[in-house]
């Protein structure tokens, strides 16, 4: 039952960063947004829920991960009510920035709340695979739901439907999860590494969800990058010689971690390239309404699900977590290449259904296996920044995965617009190009798993090599 509160919690997070993306023509139309304005009700977002993943790991492991967890989820739900009732351009855009603090607090510490519920490997194997499930589909979802909500009743009920659940999921969470066990000498927060790090996350994340607007060599990108590149440096400075780190660098030293998070980088931009770009094709391209849009990842979604819940952790108790990783990065990948040949008068069946059929897979296989390795040899004191790490990495790749995308999709569509090809064919040959990058990334990361310890099970059905962890 707690972990079930913790599913439901993460899937509220997780649903928030797509469900929207079906709504923003309402919302548009409803508020006066402006193109270019509009593109703030989804960063504002992302700035605060990935600039603030890291503190929100640590104050976990300092002060608690169930009551950072209740907090996070109260200042989510008040948000997303604010968000609904929202009447000006102003109002729902600072709604968002706080949806995603709570957002932060709530996705840092749901993975290793998850890790201390279950400690046994079988058991946690099959645990990992459901929230797998919750990360990877929670997504495809967000724009099911997205789509039916706003095509059946209005664009205010994607945020009025968090609230019933934030209640439920506050009220179980506190009766269900365990209470903090908080050491007495818990060290202290270190407030000037958080400030460097949150803040150079954050000029990190509006230089990526800007680029295109501004221009990736513009001097407002470039400065943003190098000084959230600057910030980085301090702070990996301040880190080495802090009595009590933010951050204990010392983690990178496990090959596991380190690997799984620049995998989890390239995954999720692979996977935010399916998410938005199939939805725009669906719908500008094949002329799909809301309701169609969201109806079209159902069979992606039901496969997800069977083979997260069901399957997948089977396949880590017999292969280890290299093998199913490297399969379903794989089978994503020929879906992605499938979208890159999608084409301009498409049938669902032949053109959409296969590629869904086959990123439903790969998502449903790989995600279990990666989160088990990434937080495998995290220690219990430091699960809670392993978790943030694990999702700022998710986060961050994304966000960067989305901005390139989008960046090659526009050049390629502008160029063909410019040599007089008509418009629609013009912005079909920039998505296409687009998921040709998703499956050149979704690729790398799958040659990437060699580098990963593969933690198979012996013959006698113990897993092998699991008394130590691997350092680089």
């Amino acid at each position: 039952m707690a972990f079930m509160v913790l599913c439901l919690g993460s899937l509220m997070i997780v649903l928030d960063v797509t469900i929207i993306n079906v709504a923003l023509p309402s919302i548009r139309t409803s508020l006066g947004f402006s193109q270019t304005s509009l593109a703030w009700v989804v960063n504002s977002y992302l700035l605060t829920f990935g600039g603030f993943l890291l503190l929100g790991g640590r104050l976990g492991d300092l002060f608690g991960p169930r009551r950072v967890f209740v907090a996070g989820i109260v200042a989510f739900t008040l948000a997303s009510v604010a968000c609904g009732l929202a009447t000006s351009q102003a109002w729902l855009v600072a709604a968002r920035a706080v949806q995603g603090l709570g957002g932060a607090a709530v996705a840092a510490v749901s993975l290793s709340l998850t890790m201390a519920l279950f400690v046994e490997p079988d058991e946690r194997a099959g645990a990992m695979g459901v929230f797998g499930f919750v990360e990877a589909g929670g997504g495809s979802v967000g724009v099911l739901l997205g789509g039916v909500l706003t095509g059946v009743l209005d664009w205010h009920w994607i945020f009025f439907v968090n609230a019933p659940i934030g209640v439920a999921v506050t009220v179980a969470a506190l009766r269900l999860l365990p209470p903090d066990e908080v050491p007495e000498h818990r060290g202290r927060l270190d407030v000037a590494g958080a400030v460097m790090v949150t803040l150079a996350l954050l000029l990190a994340i509006s230089a990526v969800v800007g680029g295109n607007d501004a221009g990736w060599a513009s001097p407002r990108t470039v400065g943003q990058l190098g000084a959230a590149g600057l910030l980085l440096a301090a702070f990996a400075v301040r880190e080495l010689r802090a009595t009590s780190p933010l951050m204990p660098l010392g983690l990178f030293r496990y090959r596991s971690l380190t690997t799984a998070n620049v995998i989890g980088v390239l995954w999720a931009a692979a996977i935010f390239a399916w998410f938005f770009l199939s939805a725009l094709y669906l719908q500008l391209v094949l002329g799909y309404g809301p309701l169609h849009v969201g109806l079209a990842f159902l069979p992606a979604n039901v496969v997800m699900g069977a083979l997260s819940v069901a399957a997948s952790a089977r396949l880590v108790t017999r292969f280890g977590t290299r093998k199913p990783l490297v399969g379903g990065l794989l089978l994503a990948t020929a879906g992605l290449l499938l979208f890159s040949r999608a084409p301009l008068g498409g049938h669902f069946p032949t053109d959409v259904l296969p590629a869904m059929v086959l990123l439903g897979l790969g998502a449903g296989i790989a995600f279990n296996p990666l989160l088990l390795a990434a937080m495998s040899d995290a220690d219990p004191d430091d699960s809670g920044i392993a978790s943030g790490i694990v999702n700022t990495s998710f986060m961050m790749g994304g966000a960067l995965g989305l901005a390139v995308m989008a960046s090659v999709a526009a050049a390629r569509t502008s160029r063909l617009v410019t040599a007089g090809r008509p418009h629609l064919e013009a912005l079909l040959a920039g998505y296409r190009s687009a998921f040709l990058a998703g499956a050149l990334c979704a690729l790398a990361a799958a040659a990437l798993t060699v580098l990963l310890p593969d933690r198979a099970r012996s013959a006698e059905g113990e897993p092998a090599g699991e008394a130590r962890a691997v350092r680089v």
